[in-house]
């Protein structure tokens, strides 16, 4: 077989509209910025990739806009006439060109399984190893802050065999008030249904024994990073103190983060996410490290798109024990996307596509409407500036 090689990496921002405003501790987003990566290899063969950020800026220290940066100015230059199919030896350049921006190097190693899997005719699960499982289970955010309606929205999610999990955002406004809402909703839905809680880091040491105490009363089933993400020691006294599992999310991003807080006992779950984890070999990598120390995964998300999410669900799949399921309901929460089909919930699970690559096609008319630079120029010339006098 010919070699094939890496002819061009190209770097969009979409933005596309979500279905609700989604509130977390730090910010309320009304739309979700995707960058888009489209690998091209000589021999014809295409990739794609996607990185997304929570929020921008506001949730941690990665944004589109630096993404896109890290991509055209750092990483193209150097990837460029590398060999596309030695997805280690080029994620091994991009390491050395350039610290950090891992979410950058996430989406070009996933546009390299794309394109090397298209070559090969296998889906990328099976060029990770091969999926232990061919369905994920998916949980719901419920977010209008009305327990009535949010008990509602709930039975209808459960009716339509689309979730059974339910997770609650509740590090902003009045914790007493989160609780008791959090409490009406699992008292309502009753023990065969599954909720969590994120804080979103939102919580001191004290204030989230306090109210640990209080969601572990109320039969909650998880909380998710409640304490500030370089506070470990503060989470690892929390996951001794209580009974119900305490999650690190912010905390965890790759397989050092891992295996120190595996050292510290710090935590019972790990919330992994390729785009912190800097691809799905390192998701991968991380996982082997809480497999190793006995620690239970869940499949996280940065409210990705399409692309960004089915990427995540090849290598979820692929990871030995995945006991809290996942939240790879990105597309779900978008009004638009950038794909041909999008992905396939039923059930209570995301099904895994089953054919070459990640599964997933653009669909280019949309990526015409959406792409940022299209709409701004767009913009700029349906309202010109006034001519100078």
């Amino acid at each position: 077989m010919t070699t094939a090689l890496i002819a061009s990496i190209e770097a969009l921002l979409v933005d596309l509209p979500t279905i609700r405003a989604h509130k977390l501790a730090m910010t309320t987003l009304h739309q979700q910025t995707l960058v888009i990566v489209r690998v091209r290899c000589s021999d014809g063969t295409e990739g794609l990739g996607e990185a997304t950020s929570i929020g921008g800026l506001s949730y941690g220290d990665q944004s589109p806009e630096g993404t896109k940066l890290a991509i055209d100015t750092y990483l193209t230059p150097a990837l460029l006439g590398r060999d596309a199919g030695n997805i280690n030896a080029a994620m091994a350049v991009a390491a050395k060109v350039a610290q950090g921006h891992s979410y950058a190097k996430s989406a070009i190693e996933c546009a390299l399984f794309d394109a090397l899997g298209h070559r090969l005719g296998q889906p990328v699960h099976t060029l990770l190893g091969g999926a232990a499982r061919s369905s994920l289970p998916v949980l719901w955010t419920l977010a209008s802050g009305d327990s009535a309606r949010d008990i509602d929205e709930a039975r209808a999610m459960i009716e339509a065999r689309r979730h059974k999990v339910f997770k609650l955002k509740i590090g902003f406004g009045d914790p007493d008030a989160n609780i008791a809402h959090v409490a009406r909703i699992k008292q309502a839905l009753g023990d065969e249904v599954r909720i969590t809680v994120d804080v979103n880091q939102a919580w001191d040491e004290a204030l989230a024994t306090r109210c640990i105490a209080r969601l572990e009363a109320a039969g909650v089933d998880l909380v998710e990073q409640p304490t500030p993400r370089r506070q470990r020691a503060a989470l690892a006294r929390l996951a001794a103190r209580f009974d119900v599992p305490i999650m690190a999310d912010e905390s965890v991003n790759d397989a050092q983060d891992a295996l120190e807080l595996a050292q510290a006992a710090a935590a019972d779950v790990y919330a992994l996410k390729i785009s912190k984890a800097g691809g799905l070999l390192a998701t991968l990598r991380a996982a082997a490290v809480a497999d190793a120390a006995g620690i239970a995964l869940y499949g996280g998300t940065m409210l990705e798109g399409s692309v960004g999410s089915i990427a995540s669900a090849h290598a979820f799949a692929a990871c030995p024990q995945l006991r809290w399921g996942t939240e790879l309901f990105g597309p779900l929460l978008l009004k638009d996307d950038v794909v041909v089909e999008r992905p396939l919930y039923r059930d209570f699970e995301l099904h895994l596509p089953a054919t070459p690559g990640l599964g997933v096609a653009l669909d280019p008319d949309k990526l015409a409407f959406y792409r940022r630079d299209r709409r701004r120029t767009a913009v700029a010339a349906a309202h010109p500036a006034p001519a100078e006098e």
